[in-house]
Formats: structure tokens, sequence, C-alpha cells
């Protein structure tokens, strides 16, 4: 296969060189990191770790992941495999087989890493984000009938149907609305467990009382919205 994997980050000079230094795999081809309005030195020091690093001023998750994605869509060959992770080092890029083992031996489209689960180190999720994961996977239970635990960002995607979804979301949806549109196209989606630790840094989105309304709010409207 060919993997390419795209990393938003934002002020995250302190965890991204630890990031970049840890990933370590035959198959990946590129890894971008999109800088999203950083103030720090977190462009320099992942074009010293021998990352692509793109520039995306306008600020959102979503935004960041589509700058990448644009990129991806460029190049010749096309990648087979798109992994999304995270910047803060809170994800461990040597489990990056574990997304990728599934793409091997089935048909499977779509792969989450899922951190409800006893690897999950004691911090690193904070209560609402626990109790946020789990009231989302609910309703994506009820709804659309199928057993998400998580909505991790660690996660990996067959590049064509990466592209099928017609990603939409600029900011706090963009996790969820991958996985409601998966369900909606019938792609093949699993879990597979992985570990997680206290993040590098303050987060941007749970570190905050205004981020994790906002954050909460978008996924509960996303998940209704695509459900009609």
């Amino acid at each position: 296969m060919i993997v390419d994997i795209i990393i938003p980050a934002l002020n995250e000079e302190k965890s991204i060189g630890k990031v970049l230094g840890e990933i370590d795999h035959p198959e990946i081809r590129h890894i971008i990191v999109v800088n999203n309005g950083s103030t720090d030195r977190t462009a320099e020091v992942a074009r010293e770790g021998g990352a692509i690093v793109l520039d995306q001023p306008l600020k959102g998750y979503g935004w960041a992941c589509l700058k990448g994605i644009g990129y991806a869509n460029n190049e010749n060959p096309p990648a087979d495999v798109i992994v999304f992770m995270d910047a803060d080092h809170s994800d461990y890029p040597e489990e990056i087989e574990l997304l990728l083992a599934p793409f091997r031996t089935r048909n499977v489209d779509l792969v989450i890493g899922s951190r409800e689960n006893a690897q999950r180190q004691k911090g690193s999720m904070t209560i609402p984000q626990i109790f946020g994961n789990r009231l989302a996977t609910f309703m994506i239970r009820v709804i659309y009938k199928h057993r998400f635990t998580d909505l991790g960002p660690f996660r990996a995607i067959r590049f064509d149907k990466l592209n099928a979804l017609k990603m939409n979301d600029k900011t706090y949806g963009w996790t969820v609305e991958m996985q409601v549109k998966a369900l909606r196209q019938k792609m093949n989606c699993e879990e597979v467990a992985v570990k997680y630790r206290p993040r590098i840094g303050v987060s941007k989105v749970s570190g905050t009382v205004k981020g994790t309304i906002l954050a909460g709010y978008k996924i509960i409207t996303t998940i209704l919205k695509y459900s009609i």
C-alpha cells in the first residue's frame, strides 16, 4: 500500500517533533503536517522533522484536514490509504500498523482507533470528552444501527472512499461527519483498540469551556443532520 499521513497542527512546537520522530513504517510515503495558523515554531520543527508542511490560516480541524487532502489529491500515483492523527503526541505513532492491518486482510474502508479501552492512560481524556464520546456513539448506534465506541482522531481510510464522502465540515464535526457519512454510504467500518496518553500542551477544544460546548453541539447536530 501507499500510505500518506495528514497531521493538523496548531501551536504544537513542543510535540510535533516527537510525533514525527516516532513515525516509522515502510509503506508511508508522505507525512503532511498542516500548520493551522500557529504562532510558534510548529512549521519549522515539522520541516526539520522531514514533513511536508502546508499552511492553512483558516483555523479549524476540518479546514486543516481538507488542505491536506487537497495536496494528496495532486499526487501521482494517489495514496491507497490516508491516515489521520493528532500533532499533540497523545496518539502512539508506532500503532499505525494496527490501523493498516485490516486493509490487508479484509474488505475494510474505514478503521477508527478506539480509545475506549483499558490502554487509555489516566487523565488523557477529560470527563466531558468521555461523556461526549459515549453520547455521540450511542446516538450513532440508535440512528445508524452501527456500534462505534469512539470518535477518535487516529484513523485510516481508503483514499478513494474518503473522496467519495465529500467531506465538508471545517471545525469540530469532522471526525463524526466521516463516520456517519461512511455508514450512510454502506462502507465497511471497523475499530481497533489503541493506546492514548495525556497530550503535550493544552487542548484547543477540550481545554476550554467554550471549545467543549461548541464541539459537543457540533457533533450532535452533525449526527442528526445526516440522519435525514
